[in-house]
């Protein structure tokens, strides 16, 4: 009885210490003076426009996704719609979606530039395609979502573009994904090598056109987006669920089949559907991929132990490089000899630079899965930069210097989004 009596105290004396905990954490989160000022600046920025950043000519689709809800604190949901219908207009016929869009008097034809696409259904502009890339569809099926929960606005899914709906048009861009980009063997979809989340590919100086160097493969970034926009696609449009429920559920299933090393604990880079482009001596699993971790968990795809097992993992990737944040792509990079791409050196863009653009997404994952603290603690070195170099950078080098445009809308949205979470937490603890 004593024993029963002690053990319920000390639970009840547990459960004090951690609301007591849980409280002074949202005080932290509410007085932090640099949140309140990011967000502030964060409005000003997406306040400017469209494009990517400063520049930037296009509005990318996978940009615009990442800032639309909070376009939407600023610009009349009238825009929000025009933008997101370009995209549709430009659809093509199989039902791939363009990377990015451009007014078409400021489009540059240039040999060896981008492959401009034209359609009678947009008079405005043209769009083009990287095709090394396998998230334009998903981010479209994902900034509709976003705009739809944002604004409330369901009538925009029955929406006329051309002879179909903006809803048929959404399904039929996660149909491109089955018809085009689908391994049999694995049943998941594929795309060119690429690091991580990034869209140039191993292969050709520039990298963001399939070429004949180009080697397809499996990563864990592409599903875990296809799963993200199925399952927003799903919650909008019911009907939709009859058939692509249980392809949703083979796809989650198969990543982690497939791409999840349970003995390490973390994704495999790359499966490749014809060999890979590297050496047989050089182990590319010893590579940890950041960004495409963080939309895993995004997807549902891994328990509580196993994204606190990630962020340590993070954690040791920042200390180990001396890298200034959990933004950190991958690590350890790939060689120099790795992409032909001179920009993707070691620790350069994409191959271990550090992006805001996909850490703050990571902080986000923290918040929902109840690693408040460590969200707190881990966006502090992000929330610190904006201040410090007074702007939202593309990306960090690894000493942490800024690099690429400083506007860049993207890193404004997922760290206005990851600000908020944190404070709609703290407004719990009171």
């Amino acid at each position: 009885m004593k024993r029963t009596i002690a053990f319920v105290l000390s639970l009840i004396l547990l459960g004090c210490k951690i609301q007591n905990d849980y409280k002074e954490l949202g005080q932290k989160i509410h007085s932090n003076e640099q949140f309140a000022e990011v967000k502030k600046r964060a409005l000003a920025v997406v306040k400017t426009g469209f494009n990517a950043g400063d520049g930037y000519g296009e509005v990318w689709i996978r940009d615009y996704n990442t800032f639309i809800e909070l376009s939407a604190e600023v610009f009349d949901s009238n825009e929000l719609e025009e933008n997101l219908l370009v995209f549709f207009k430009l659809q093509g016929q199989d039902g791939s979606i363009i990377d990015g869009f451009i007014p078409k008097e400021k489009a540059v034809e240039v040999e060896g530039g981008y492959d401009y696409i034209y359609t009678d259904l947009e008079p405005n502009y043209t769009g083009h395609k990287n095709t090394v890339e396998t998230d334009h569809e998903s981010s479209l099926v994902q900034a509709v979502y976003k705009y739809v929960k944002k604004t409330g606005n369901k009538d925009f899914l029955n929406k006329k573009v051309g002879d179909k709906t903006v809803a048929n048009r959404m399904e039929l861009s996660m149909q491109f994904l089955l018809n085009k980009r689908w391994a049999d063997k694995y049943g998941l979809i594929y795309g060119a090598t690429t690091a991580d989340w990034g869209d140039v590919q191993h292969a050709h100086p520039w990298g963001v056109y399939i070429t004949e160097e180009t080697k397809f493969c499996i990563d864990i970034y592409d599903n875990a987006m296809m799963l993200v926009a199925l399952d927003n696609m799903m919650e909008l449009i019911p009907k939709t669920k009859k058939k692509w429920t249980q392809i949703r559920n083979d796809l989650a299933r198969n990543s982690m089949k497939v791409l999840w090393d349970e003995k390490n604990q973390k994704f495999i880079p790359h499966i490749y559907l014809d060999g890979s482009p590297y050496p047989d001596d050089f182990d590319e699993n010893k590579i940890y991929y950041h960004g495409g971790t963080a939309i895993a968990i995004e997807a549902g795809l891994l328990n509580n132990e196993q994204v606190k097992a990630s962020l340590n993992k993070m954690i040791a990737n920042v200390e180990a490089s001396g890298a200034g944040s959990i933004g950190l792509t991958l690590y350890p990079p790939y060689p120099e000899w790795a992409f032909e791409n001179k920009g993707m050196y070691p620790y350069g863009y994409q191959n271990g630079g550090d992006w805001t653009w996909f850490g703050a997404r990571m902080i986000q994952q923290l918040v929902k899965y109840g690693f408040v603290k460590e969200a707190y603690d881990q966006l502090l070195p992000m929330t610190d930069r904006v201040i410090k170099n007074n702007g939202f950078f593309e990306w960090y080098t690894v000493d942490n210097k800024p690099e690429g445009s400083g506007t860049f809308r993207g890193s404004a949205g997922v760290l206005y989004k990851a600000i908020e979470l944190l404070e709609e937490w703290a407004e719990k603890q009171k």
